[in-house]
């Protein structure tokens, strides 16, 4: 009988153990726990968004207004002439200057320097005899 008891005495903590143990059964280990992956950083090559709204901000651009203007009125400039009025404009946005008159050799454009932005363009002989307002600077182009 000795050995009868012993045996079931081993086989209850056997039994206990596994007892013990089982609430353990449905635990995950805690180095397999929610691992997330490592998140990349993004390669500095690639331009971030501040980089491409400066670039936007900085090209000039010309309104449909503008457009249909120069096209109806055969106005024609250069891109030499189109870096030189970009450049200005610049130029006069750092001055303080928010809206100008643009006088060149043969158009006189009226531009916003703050949104970088050409609104309306007139030839040479529309520009002789206008009052021009809602300007705070001129820029004179002789090219």
């Amino acid at each position: 009988m000795k050995t009868e008891t012993k045996e079931i005495i081993n086989r209850i903590k056997k039994f206990r153990e596994v007892i013990i143990l089982d609430h353990r059964i449905h635990q995950v280990p805690h180095q397999h726990a929610l691992s997330f992956p490592k998140v990349q950083k993004p390669e500095k090559s690639k331009p971030v968004f501040k980089e491409i709204l400066a670039k936007e901000q900085q090209e000039l651009k010309i309104s449909k207004h503008a457009e249909a203007r120069l096209q109806a009125r055969n106005i024609s400039i250069n891109e030499k002439q189109w870096k030189t009025i970009e450049q200005k404009m610049q130029e006069a946005k750092q001055k303080g200057i928010t809206d100008s008159l643009v006088v060149m050799n043969e158009a006189a454009l009226l531009v916003s320097t703050k949104n970088n932005t050409v609104i309306t363009a007139l030839d040479k002989d529309e520009a002789k005899s206008r009052i021009f307002t809602n300007i705070n600077g001129t820029i004179l182009i002789n090219e």
